[in-house]
């Protein structure tokens, strides 16, 4: 879901007073998120291309886990979805939302702008063969995924009403533990929770919250339609505070509820616009998935040859699956379950629907439909080091092509896909806020309405430079996060092994009869 600040799409109207605002408050982050960037998106030099090390360390975390839990998310895939489907239900256990619950809770905050204008950028960059990088890397992904969320269940506190806190709140201070004194512990949890909570306030919620105004804006007649002033985006921004609020002052078990329904919904309004694109271009499939494998090792490209479709594909996947970043794992903290491993296979199945399959089915559409804007786009970034447009433009102009008011289609997408970002972030912001202020009624209420009134915010005022650190504070989330998955590791093989154990005794049996939801 995360997007860097550059990929910003139109934002609120840029005039008078909210101008000087955002530049001066721009102009006050600046210097800090210049020094956390130049940190945490470190690149070396790789074959012609630049690698950001962050990306290195996610996808090498993904490649570990994979070896030593010998290909879990593929053995373990078919398990993962039967746990979805409900098939091994406990309506006893504790917890708060469903498996089917949790899953669209978190897919929801990772399902974003990252896999529809993030993908354009990346067959851009990098050309058709960064779909297949990014195939793998989300392949890889599935299995940090399996390993973070196990242990968000492992560790989590079930308190006395009911509700539930988990994720690295509760498993990285057991983690650090080997480090030395809990000290230890808590001031790295506690560098997690602010990360954590600055990308939720502004990335998870601003930017959400701005990319919705201006999809809505740009379809009902731009800056000379009826959402074209500052006074519109602001009455815009009060409704959808309102709407974000009616869910998600039911906790958890609220955001569930919608999400199971609102995911799905709009995952298949996505894909069948995908879908018609290219069953209209049906005869170019086959040209196009062989562009895609051969693009991935082939020397030609704009960004380093094959070395640079790799990195492409790589740090998109990461962008927008978030595996190892460690916000997946509250979301999943709080399934219905006495089996901590039995939420793990249901998680690896997060970056398999969103990177391999609808970032794919995004690339897929904008190499069919469109492969002379993408091409021309390249040629520009060639020539001059940079795109012109957004990549949400490359992706409207594919859906364009077959017919004329699918960017319509696309524009109701992205309205569903920040809204379920806003009401998920805004559990994942407000258990980062407990873990700093303490969980109190008051202190939850207190965090309710600032994040509602960041949203109004958001919808008025887009401000780059805090995006731009907000996205680092995300990755300085990932420096700790998987650390503290390498320290666990064992623990997780000790769970699978205990849960493979019950199962072949019989104690872990199918629910033929359970719902869905």
């Amino acid at each position: 879901m995360s997007l860097p600040g550059a990929l910003l799409l139109a934002a609120a109207p840029d005039t008078g007073a909210l101008a000087n605002i955002e530049n001066a408050i721009d102009s006050v982050f600046a210097p800090v998120t210049k020094a956390i960037s130049s940190v945490i998106f470190y690149t070396v030099t790789i074959g012609g291309a630049t690698f950001p090390l962050i990306v290195g360390w996610l996808v090498l975390a993904g490649i570990i886990f994979t070896i030593y839990f010998k290909g879990i998310q593929v053995r373990g895939f078919k398990h993962g979805v039967d746990l979805a489907r409900g098939r091994f239900s406990e309506a006893d256990a504790p917890g708060e939302v469903t498996h089917f619950q949790a899953l669209t809770s978190a897919v929801s905050g990772t399902v974003g702008l990252g896999n529809i204008a993030g993908v354009a950028v990346a067959v851009t960059l990098g050309g058709p063969g960064a779909t297949f990088w990014m195939i793998v890397a989300g392949l890889l992904g599935m299995c940090t995924k399996f390993v973070e969320c196990t242990l968000g269940v492992k560790y989590r506190e079930v308190h006395e009403d009911g509700t539930v806190t988990g994720g690295p709140f509760r498993y990285l201070p057991v983690a650090f533990k080997k480090f030395g004194p809990p000290a230890v512990g808590k001031v790295l949890t506690g560098i997690f929770a602010i990360g954590l909570f600055f990308f939720g306030v502004a990335g998870g919620n601003m930017f959400q919250a701005n990319q919705t105004y201006a999809q809505m804006r740009n379809v009902t007649g731009g800056e000379d339609g009826p959402l074209g002033s500052d006074v519109a985006a602001l009455i815009f921004g009060i409704v959808l505070a309102l709407l974000v609020g009616a869910v998600i002052i039911g906790g958890i078990k609220s955001i569930g509820r919608v999400t199971a329904r609102l995911v799905p919904a709009m995952a298949i309004l996505y894909l069948l616009g995908c879908l018609v694109v290219i069953l209209v271009n049906i005869t170019q499939v086959p040209a196009a998935i062989a562009a895609i494998f051969a693009g991935a090792f082939s020397p030609e490209g704009v960004t380093g040859g094959v070395v640079g479709a790799l990195i492409i594909g790589f740090q998109r996947a990461a962008f927008s699956n978030e595996a190892g970043v460690g916000s997946a794992p509250i979301a999943h903290a709080a399934v219905k379950t006495r089996h901590p491993v039995s939420e793990g296979f249901v998680a690896l199945l997060e970056p398999f629907i969103d990177t391999v399959v609808i970032c794919t089915m995004t690339a897929l559409t904008i190499i069919i439909a469109s492969p002379t804007r993408w091409v021309d786009a390249r040629a520009e970034v060639a020539a001059t080091g940079s795109m012109s447009e957004d990549g949400v433009v490359l992706t409207s102009d594919a859906f364009a092509e077959v017919i004329s008011w699918f960017p319509v289609l696309l524009a109701i997408a992205v309205a569903l896909f920040a809204f379920s970002t806003l009401i998920t972030w805004s559990y994942y912001t407000q258990k980062a806020w407990t873990n700093l202020f303490g969980r109190t009624k008051t202190s939850e209420l207190i965090f309710k309405v600032v994040y509602l009134l960041f949203t109004i915010v958001g919808t008025v005022l887009t401000f780059s430079e805090v995006l731009n650190l907000a996205d680092a504070m995300l990755f300085v989330c990932a420096l700790v996060n998987i650390a503290g998955l390498y320290l666990l590791m064992p623990v997780v093989k000790r769970e699978l092994r205990d849960y493979m154990e019950h199962r072949r005794k019989g104690h872990i049996t199918k629910e033929d009869t359970a719902p869905l939801t």
